[in-house]
């Protein structure tokens, strides 16, 4: 498990990140009302500056919802971006600031679930997608539960160092992709592990899945973690609700699960994911190129 407690990195070619990280750092100690002001400002000029993400976004979403016409489509990208200017200050305030007032309100469903998997002597996996809610959203349901996390590194080592330490403010421990056996030994120990499977990434086992009605290389990670901890796998939703306030869902336990096909126990959890976005599509983190490797003989949507 990855701490927090070791020496940040201070060498000279990481005091330009470090610059950043304190203005993050002022950024995540803004007055709330000051923030929510400020983020829809912030999404517009996010999607006015990131011009080759935003034609990710867009060609996902005609990949995605080829139902919506493109005005329709055009609008759902605006609200995307809107919720990136509102998770940056989420994310900053997550990691580096207080959580009241954001607390105020909180919704929490499914709880039992949760409990009744760890009082029958489980470890749990909570499954969800890459919603840009969720470093607010894992804070805040860490008051109620001690929850670890899976993550992959960032390239800045002072980033790194800085997310990860803030992270452990409040999170039981912080794993990255590649510590699977310290990942296992957590499981098996009855903890829970926040996992998010959606993002196409070089490591770990990996097959083509249906994802929207399209192949997404997607990791069986789910599946091998299951297998090999005896842990039960429980279905995680959380989404920023119209007010501002936030909603956290944690469903039952999936029913025969690991089953022996790794493939068929990986499009399951793809299809539960799909089935999330599709409640808070604005929500999601479409940035990300999901598509981007296809089989062969299939070009990348990106290209």
């Amino acid at each position: 498990m990855t701490e927090a407690a070791d020496a940040p990195p201070l060498s000279p070619r990481t005091w330009p990140a470090w610059i950043g990280i304190a203005f993050g750092w002022t950024l995540a100690r803004w007055p709330w009302s000051l923030a929510r002001a400020t983020a829809p400002a912030l999404g517009t000029l996010l999607r006015l500056a990131m011009v080759a993400r935003r034609r990710v976004v867009r060609r996902n979403l005609e990949i995605c919802f080829p139902e919506l016409d493109g005005a329709q489509r055009e609008s759902l990208l605006r609200d995307h971006f809107r919720s990136l200017g509102m998770a940056v200050f989420e994310f900053l305030r997550a990691w580096w600031g207080r959580l009241r007032p954001l607390d105020a309100g909180f919704e929490l469903e499914g709880l039992q679930h949760l409990t009744a998997a760890i009082d029958a002597g489980h470890g749990v996996i909570l499954v969800s997608p890459h919603f840009t809610t969720l470093e607010v959203c894992m804070r805040l349901l860490c008051q109620r539960a001690p929850i670890a996390g899976m993550y992959r590194p960032h390239e800045s080592e002072a980033l790194d160092w800085a997310v990860r330490r803030g992270r452990m403010r409040h999170a039981a421990g912080m794993f990255a992709r590649g510590e699977l056996r310290p990942a296992l030994r957590f499981l098996k120990g009855g903890g829970v592990l926040w996992f998010a499977p959606d993002q196409e990434t070089r490591r770990g086992d990996s097959v083509f899945v249906p994802f929207f009605g399209r192949p997404a290389w997607t990791l069986t990670s789910t599946h091998q973690l299951a297998r090999l901890s005896g842990a039960k796998v429980l279905p995680l939703f959380h989404e920023r609700l119209p007010d501002g306030r936030y909603r956290v869902e944690i469903g039952a336990a999936l029913a025969d699960f690991p089953g022996t096909d790794a493939r068929a126990d990986t499009a399951r959890i793809m299809a539960l994911i799909e089935s999330q976005v599709r409640r808070a599509p604005a929500q999601y983190l479409w940035v990300h190129k999901r598509f981007k490797t296809q089989p062969e003989g299939m070009r990348s949507p990106y290209e």
